[in-house]
């Protein structure tokens, strides 16, 4: 072979050497880098129409333990298994068909010890902290603010590690575990239904244990006096408050309903994401964090009434509906993130239901 076939050989297997290795792994990434998304697939599934449970609106789901945990709840219709409209009883289930009480309903019982034993609530604040479940606050409809924080680490034994928040009193607050604290932020009296000075709060306290409370002081700008926002969203190492809304009263005769979104590193400096979101203002719905993605899901709208609209979004701002709701309209769910699946039980379709959404791609 001549010197210059040499060469000419030398050179060829050069350039294409070089096209292996750079040319088309890099034609590769931008190809990939230019393809078309394809948004992820979701699907409801009914778990079940008809749990053990009695129907009731308003009670507070956790996921612990590799459980989804249903504590108390509220329905005045049903006075048997409701003798004071509200109740403590607790139950469990591991995949939303089968249910277990972990813990029967003693309020309105000759066997209720107020000293042992939590009383009936609902839509009050509840967090999974420090390995155990927590029932922060309550409600008004015993005539009364429940201003105390109860914790069990089994659903059948709890203990009261604070008797009266620095907070109370207040109902309809909203509730979250953040940097491990409790968080507890905005809320109002109900003076119709329990005596107090009317005030809607914007105020934000926390606490490490649940019985000592330190208030935080948010500067300005941040989101107006309200609550009624169910589950807890803890996206991106933030706060999320999206939504909610004032309850009437005698001398506010009408309600407050919002569809912003703010978001908050440390309860002090807050960033306002939306002040319109697409999703229609609303209170009593629930929000959650699932598939890394932000929820907001159903609620109540005060025109309307009961809403069964769900949305998600990737960063607080930009927000998309995810069509075709099976389940029937309703506010103050269940929510559960669990077992890869975002849980919505109950409600006030006051219906013992349980279902989810998993995602599969396209």
């Amino acid at each position: 072979m001549s010197i210059a076939s040499a060469c000419l050989v030398f050179l060829y297997v050069t350039l294409v050497t070089f096209i292996l290795e750079f040319v088309l792994p890099t034609t590769t990434i931008i190809r990939n880098k230019h393809a078309p998304y394809v948004e992820p697939a979701y699907q409801w599934i009914n778990a079940t129409m008809s749990a053990p449970f009695a129907a009731r609106d308003g009670a507070g789901g956790l996921s612990y333990h590799g459980k989804m945990w249903l504590l108390g709840g509220w329905n005045n219709a049903d006075l048997k298994n409701f003798p004071k409209a509200c109740v403590n009883d607790v139950w469990s289930s591991t995949d939303g068909c089968e249910w277990q009480l972990e813990k029967p309903n003693t309020f309105g019982t000759a066997a209720f010890n107020p000293k042992t034993d939590w009383e009936g609530r609902h839509t009050a604040g509840y967090v999974v902290h420090q390995d155990y479940m927590w029932i922060v606050g309550g409600d008004i409809i015993q005539g009364h603010y429940q201003d105390n924080v109860w914790r069990s680490s089994d659903g059948q034994t709890w203990e009261c590690v604070c008797s009266y928040a620095p907070w109370s009193p207040r109902a309809l607050h909203h509730t979250v575990a953040f940097n491990n604290h409790i968080w507890v932020m905005g809320g109002q009296t109900v003076p119709h239904y329990a005596p107090a000075r009317q005030a809607y709060y914007r105020d934000i306290w926390r606490s490490a244990d649940g019985a000592n409370w330190q208030r935080i002081e948010p500067k300005e700008p941040y989101w107006p006096a309200r609550g009624m926002i169910g589950g807890c969203a803890v996206f991106n190492d933030r706060i999320w408050i999206m939504g909610g809304g004032t309850y009437d009263t005698p001398e506010v005769p009408e309600r407050l309903f919002y569809n912003d979104v703010w978001s908050s590193a440390d309860g002090v400096q807050w960033q306002c994401h939306t002040d319109n979101a697409p999703w229609h203002p609303r209170q009593y719905h629930e929000v959650a964090v699932f598939d890394d993605k932000l929820w907001v899901l159903e609620g109540y709208d005060g025109k309307d009434g009961n809403r069964r609209d769900v949305w998600w979004s990737s960063d607080g701002e930009h927000w998309h509906q995810l069509p075709n709701t099976p389940w029937k309209a309703r506010h103050a769910a269940s929510v559960f993130v669990h077992e890869d699946a975002l849980w919505i039980v109950a409600g006030n379709n006051m219906e013992s239901d349980a279902w989810k959404l998993v995602r599969h791609n396209q």
